[in-house]
């Protein structure tokens, strides 16, 4: 998470413990159905998991909820029998669903690691054009002494090195 997302813990008792967390959307796409079936699960049924963690902000929002608490729930879910003549739906095998969440687990891996490299580059282009700027002000600055100080002499009275003014001038 990024350090200027914002982050709200509605379950205090996992922090720490983030890994035992998942998105609703991974979790839609680890048990195989849309984000819009979590979302109306989350919204009809009192016994859905109770959200954990939020981060980001207004639309940004991602909430993420305990990982077994989620696939016990979408389990009983996806198992319930469809209208009165209907199948059960058909159960996705455990190896499927662990073999989809490796890919995504690696597609989010490719994905950090893309966001860090050029992370990586922007941090590396920032602190460079912070060296050039800092050398500019230094040069800057020392241009502006060397003119204060020839105009000060310029504007020193001619006479005793010492100070002293000749008659009649008067010193400002």
């Amino acid at each position: 998470m990024s350090v200027h997302q914002a982050v709200t813990w509605l379950r205090p008792e996992y922090k720490g413990r983030e890994d035992e967390l998942i998105n609703l959307a991974a979790g839609a796409a680890l048990v195989g159905v849309s984000r819009s079936a979590v979302s109306n699960w989350a919204k009809r049924h009192a016994n859905f998991p109770k959200i954990a963690l939020l981060t980001g902000i207004g639309d940004r929002r991602v909430k993420y909820v305990p990982r077994s608490e989620f696939l016990d729930f979408a389990r009983a879910q996806l198992n319930k029998k469809r209208g009165p003549s209907g199948p059960p739906a058909p159960r996705r095998p455990a190896a499927t669903l662990r073999a989809e969440e490796i890919e995504h687990s690696q597609r989010q891996i490719a994905r950090l690691m893309e966001l860090e490299a050029r992370q990586a580059k922007a941090l590396t282009d920032t602190r460079r054009a912070l060296k050039e700027h800092r050398a500019r002000l230094q040069r800057a600055q020392q241009r502006l002494a060397e003119e204060v100080a020839a105009v000060r002499r310029l504007e020193e009275p001619e006479g005793d090195p010492n100070g002293a003014v000749p008659n009649g001038v008067t010193k400002s």
